[in-house]
């Protein structure tokens, strides 16, 4: 197959050079039905934003310009087989979780997982057996998956079906992918990966392994995230382990009938992108990255950690593209950080924690923009520095799991004030979004330390959501 082309992109352009006269949806018939729409996106896009139609084929029955576009993505990907996505990698995700595990059945993952994938385990009724994923006690973040960690699960439940793991973790924490592999493998269980956040490690220079080459059975990729698509776009890769075919109707479970082209185009695009001049677009990230965390680490205060955290083990390996930042010395909270960034100095970073901040990195950024994030952050560190006395040194808790988070979520519930809630099993989420990390989940038990997490993210400034109430001054518990 041949990289350079874009059957999707090809049979839009071919399209528009036709007269067709439509009477389909979308209504706003090429923009002109919505004139300040049109101008504000531009007549092209509104134009390349059209229904599925025999000429630009269906998502849901790919047999021309999808197919061959998920094939050209396949191959790139060193997949047997790619699922274009356009509800985002939650979607993803979710199939993955679905396809792997039914009703009652258990999978093994981290706690510190997207929510996407305890929101798989509501809609499946898969049973979740949670790995302890570590903490760096001064970055207070949650690590990898250590083997031990991964055996003594294993060997306590074999009956489980799959493994879900994080790779690289939001902060940039690469798991032993290869022998998670091979553990699972001699189980008989499958390996997905949520690895939203790892689309260049296909491309880059000496990067870790991707989990297609590390032998995994399905990966969830965010091309939207650092691969250059649209937001919402993403791919479903499958090793030939896996029925494909399966697969398809899972997605359709949840996946929209009616696709937009201009997701689907832009993933396309940027696959062809990412074939041809990937390794150059990387290496760049990688410059500006690690160009930044040295000048950062010179500042004092402030520590943009990288490889230095490998022991091998829940730390095995290290994005280098992800520049994140711990605050916690300078006396101020990620979230505190981030706000100061983007209200006083024009700077809009990926998230602010309770220790630390994550800026995104990409061939995108100009050498001009990384020297402004630098001396911002001096000045944020000279203005406001303070003693960190009395700060929370972690952003994970381990979970007390009682109930599986479908029973819990569908279980009968009452509200209470979430400050009188202690030892009551909750009935829906709380989480801090950015990163989409629940800090409870349903059928999770409430404690003291997760009431005063939430009472210090809360006044820290963290956007904390997933509850009815959405002062989460209240909070659903499981009746009984």
């Amino acid at each position: 197959m041949d990289q350079r082309n874009a059957p999707i992109y090809e049979a839009l352009e071919k399209l528009g050079l036709e007269r067709i006269v439509h009477f389909d949806v979308p209504g706003h018939k090429g923009g002109r039905g919505n004139k300040e729409l049109t101008d504000f996106l531009g007549e092209k896009c509104l134009k390349a934003d059209v229904n599925s139609m025999k000429p630009l084929d269906n998502l849901n029955h790919p047999v021309s310009v999808i197919k061959n576009a998920q094939q050209l993505a396949a191959e790139a990907f060193g997949a047997n087989s790619c699922f274009f996505i356009v509800n985002g990698t939650t979607a993803a995700v979710q199939a993955m979780v679905m396809s792997a595990c039914k009703a009652g059945e258990k999978i093994l993952m981290p706690r510190n997982v997207h929510i996407s994938a305890i929101n798989a385990l509501i809609l499946s009724g898969a049973v979740p057996v949670y790995i302890d994923p570590g903490i760096n006690n001064r970055l207070g973040i949650a690590l990898g998956m250590s083997i031990t960690a991964i055996k003594e699960e294993i060997e306590e439940h074999p009956d489980a079906k799959a493994i879900l793991v994080n790779n690289p973790t939001y902060y940039g924490i690469c798991s032993n992918l290869k022998e998670i592999v091979e553990l699972a493998h001699s189980y008989n269980m499958l390996v997905l990966v949520d690895e939203a956040h790892g689309t260049h490690f296909y491309f880059g220079d000496n990067m870790p392994v991707s989990a297609m080459k590390a032998g995994a059975d399905m990966a969830s990729v965010s091309m939207h995230k650092t691969g250059g698509s649209l937001t919402q776009s993403s791919l479903l890769l499958c090793s030939e382990n896996v029925n494909s075919d399966y697969v398809r109707q899972i997605i359709g479970l949840t996946q929209t009938t009616s696709a937009s082209y201009l997701l689907l185009t832009s993933l396309d695009l940027a696959r062809k992108n990412l074939s041809l001049n990937g390794k150059a677009i990387f290496n760049k990230s990688a410059e500006f990255a690690e160009y930044a965390r040295r000048e950062i680490n010179s500042l004092g205060g402030y520590y943009a950690f990288s490889k230095e955290l490998i022991d091998y083990d829940s730390v095995y390996d290290f994005d280098i593209t992800k520049l994140s930042i711990n605050t916690r010395e300078i006396g101020l909270a990620g979230v505190e950080v981030y706000d100061i960034l983007r209200d006083d100095y024009g700077i809009q970073v990926e998230f602010g924690d309770l220790g630390n901040i994550l800026a995104i990195v990409s061939a995108g950024d100009r050498a001009m923009e990384i020297e402004r994030l630098i001396s911002a952050l001096y000045e944020i560190k000279r203005l406001y520095a303070k003693e960190p006395a009395g700060m929370y040194d972690h952003n994970y808790i381990n979970p007390d799991l009682i109930y599986t988070p479908q029973k819990a979520f569908y279980s009968n519930k009452k509200t209470m004030p979430l400050k009188n809630s202690k030892g009551k099993i909750s009935g829906e989420f709380v989480m801090a979004y950015p990163p989409g990390i629940p800090v409870l989940a349903p059928g999770e038990r409430i404690t003291e330390e997760i009431i005063d997490y939430i009472a210090y993210a809360k006044d820290k400034g963290s956007l904390l959501m997933g509850t009815q109430d959405m002062k989460l001054e209240n909070i659903l518990v499981v009746e009984g």
